[in-house]
This record gives C-alpha cells, structure tokens and sequence, in this order.
C-alpha cells in the first residue's frame, strides 16, 4: 500500500462484492497495519471518523475500459 496524505482514503472499492470472508481478510490487514502504526509511533491513535467522510459529489462513477 502506497503512503497517503492524513484525510485521503487509502482504499477505495470500486467494482465488485466482497463476501465475508473477504471482508474479514480485509479487517484483519487493517487492523495489523493500524497495529504496527501504533507499535512505532508508541502511542494509540484517535478514530478521526470526519476525515474519512466526503462527499457524495466527490465520488464518481468509474468509467467503461472497453
């Protein structure tokens, strides 16, 4: 996973449905990732619920590759 800036999403899910065993092998790298964050800045970081937020108008519908 590349580095974003602090407010940018860092996955976007643009086609398709996860069932859920994909979903929880999803939250399971998150989690670690988040995991190892904290382990090297030393201290737990806050949920920022707000800046992952944007809106609708900043999602846009992905175009036909044919």
């Amino acid at each position: 996973m590349g580095e974003t800036r602090q407010g940018e999403l860092g996955l976007r899910v643009v086609r398709g449905r996860a069932d859920a065993d994909e979903l929880a092998a999803l939250t399971v790298v998150l989690l670690a990732l988040r995991a190892r964050d904290e382990a090297r800045s030393g201290h737990e970081q806050q949920a920022g619920g707000s800046r992952w937020w944007r809106p609708p108008s900043a999602y846009r519908a992905p175009r036909n590759r044919q």
